[in-house]
């Protein structure tokens, strides 16, 4: 374990109450080298006011938490902790903050990167090291995809980290691009409507599993990432794999929204508007028990939305 000592400011500064970045020459040192230009601070705070609404709707912040921060080396993770640690540093995030990187024993890993990173900028953390590069790759025929058996794996090593150092939380980095990439994924592939949400409890009900990035896109954190000048580490496992159906969907994905901008937006806004009693699942609406004396005008056959939709994103 290396963790450094915590300099995170307790102190609320100019602009705290509305959560926005301010240039006050008071930046966590994560920002010193953050370009001033109109369009980065546009960016950061349409990132920072994205992840502080999907802390307040799904209930995500308990104050006096320790949260485990997963640091994968990659841009969306990079992205989630500099974030926090922004929202932190302006007294907006009453939460210990633990990063917490997991070195999978891929050959080549450049070890040395995320303690530098870490410890230059005085952010704790703990370097956990287990190769479950060799149990995967063992495990798993070349044809198929790691993802499952290296996800299963690095979560309950996560989980143990997590109890280990008394954190409440486990964070991850996935976005909403992962979010209905996940969505299809479960439609084509599992035949059911799931994705990740953005906060659940684990098996053992011990452990809160957040995602705080839930409403950012990846277009906004591949520019803030590319701003921030993050040391990214290329994923040498599972992101060395052609043809895998997340990359299918994610292409997909990108085709609509070139076609029709503004569609994964849409979509995401769908996820959380369901109707029960418009699809077809008998354990979420009692259909044997619907009469024509109690249904709604709600209830009723409903012209398509999709203009509207279009009109009133809230997000």
């Amino acid at each position: 374990m290396d963790t450094a000592g915590v300099i995170l400011k307790d102190g609320r500064q100019a602009g705290a109450e509305s959560g926005q970045p301010e240039d006050n020459g008071t930046n966590h040192p994560l920002f010193a080298s953050y370009p001033s230009s109109v369009t980065a601070k546009k960016l950061r705070k349409r990132l920072i006011r994205e992840m502080r609404q999907a802390i307040d709707d799904y209930a995500m912040l308990s104050a006096g938490q320790r949260w485990l921060v997963c640091l994968s080396g990659g841009k969306d993770s990079y992205s989630l902790l500099s974030l926090l640690l922004d929202l932190k540093w302006r007294g907006l995030l009453p939460v210990e903050l633990l990063a917490c990187n997991l070195d999978q024993g891929q050959p080549g890993f450049p070890k040395h990167i995320l303690p530098d990173f870490l410890n230059r900028l005085g952010i704790a953390h703990h370097i956990e090291t287990q190769d479950t590069y060799s149990i995967v790759t063992d495990k798993v025929p070349k044809a198929q995809t790691y993802c499952t058996l290296c996800s299963r794996l690095r979560r309950g090593i996560l989980y143990r980290i997590a109890r280990e150092h008394d954190c409440q939380a486990v964070v991850l980095g996935h976005h909403s691009d992962d979010i209905l990439e996940t969505f299809f994924l479960n439609l084509f592939h599992g035949g059911r409507l799931a994705t990740m949400p953005p906060k659940l409890i684990n098996e053992d009900g011990d452990l809160t599993v957040l995602r705080p990035l839930a409403l950012c896109t990846e277009t906004d954190l591949t520019k803030f990432a590319g701003l921030m000048d993050f040391p990214i580490i290329p994923c040498d496992l599972c992101g060395s794999q052609d043809g895998l159906q997340r990359q299918v969907s994610k292409s997909m994905l990108t085709g609509w929204e070139q076609s029709n901008p503004g569609r994964k937006r849409v979509m995401l806004k769908a996820l959380a508007n369901a109707r029960p009693s418009h699809l077809l699942d008998r354990s979420l609406f009692d259909f044997a028990n619907l009469e024509v004396a109690g249904s709604s005008k709600e209830e009723a056959d409903e012209p398509c939305e999709a203009t509207s939709a279009f009109s009133d994103l809230r997000w």
